[in-house]
């Protein structure tokens, strides 16, 4: 990747080590299962990053695993909630200044309440996007749970 994305800048500066893996994207096809495939890693570890808002403390942040569902119950649950909705991706550029298919725990405009699944502590490391379509970060989920101040919670159905 010629340029860094803001998110791999600030995984750099602390000092998380990590793996880049580009891939051909598919605007067709914008699922965990192709990244998986075109990378070469089991689909159960990598996640996406969802956006939701809730009825009282507003927006957070979800990494789930690719092949499973946000259970907004349980969203709801953990992050203090009596209910969450789905952000509307046409809003997700504004709200946190990544797009659909790019969205990154890390670097957002501002700092969300952030969870991440439970089944990612199965694994040494999980990728999640670098901050732009065709490029994810494999990396150690504890440290990124530590460094996006995450919780890890059941979260999926």
């Amino acid at each position: 990747m010629k340029n860094k994305t803001n998110a791999m800048r600030l995984i750099e500066g602390a000092g998380i080590d990590y793996v880049l893996y580009e891939y051909e994207v598919d605007e067709s096809d914008l699922s965990g299962n192709h990244i998986a495939r075109e990378i070469g890693i089991e689909p159960d570890r990598v996640f996406k990053t969802l956006v939701a808002k809730g009825d009282k403390n507003g927006y957070c942040v979800f990494c789930i695993p690719t092949s499973c569902e946000l259970d907004l119950k349980k969203a709801a649950r953990v992050s203090g909630n009596k209910s969450m909705e789905m952000l509307h991706v046409k809003d997700l550029l504004g709200i946190t200044g990544y797009i659909r298919g790019g969205c990154s725990p890390v670097g957002m405009k501002k700092e969300f309440p952030t969870f991440i699944d439970e089944t990612a502590q199965i694994f040494d490391t999980i990728t999640v996007s670098a901050g732009v379509r065709g490029a994810v970060m494999l990396l150690d989920p504890t440290r990124l749970c530590e460094f996006c101040r995450a919780e890890f919670a059941d979260l999926v159905f």
